[in-house]
């Protein structure tokens, strides 16, 4: 695939990600890149989850947000979600991938948020509907 020339932080951190059949797999926390033979950086992946939101917005939120995070993780957690960037299909208003929701790994602190937080928010369970 050739690359394509991309400003990151307008078309891909904080938007949202969702599968081929619409369904929200959560947002763009951080990019990880390597360098290529021609000195052009590369994305090689999304990372997903608070800590690595954390890590990236840095200072005192940053801080908090990752010990937080870090924090709620029980352990056995799988580490923060990382979609190879080959996933991709396309970036739009949302990036969309090729590969389904339950194919991919899903972060322990994010299922515990669902689960104990949002899902006692009244009316979360229809939110999708």
């Amino acid at each position: 695939m050739t690359p394509i020339p991309m400003h990151i932080n307008l078309r891909l951190l904080d938007r949202q990600i969702v599968d081929p059949d619409g369904r929200l797999i959560g947002k763009v926390d951080d990019l990880e890149m390597e360098v290529g033979p021609d000195g052009v950086p590369i994305i090689t992946a999304i990372l997903c989850g608070q800590e690595v939101l954390g890590e990236r917005l840095g200072g005192a939120v940053g801080g908090l947000l990752r010990t937080l995070a870090h924090r709620l993780r029980t352990p056995g957690d799988p580490p923060p979600l990382r979609i190879p960037y080959h996933l991709v299909a396309d970036v739009d208003s949302a990036v969309e991938l090729t590969m389904r929701q339950d194919q991919l790994a899903e972060p322990g602190l994010e299922l515990w948020l669902r689960e104990n937080v949002i899902g006692r928010i009244p009316g979360a369970s229809h939110a999708s509907e």
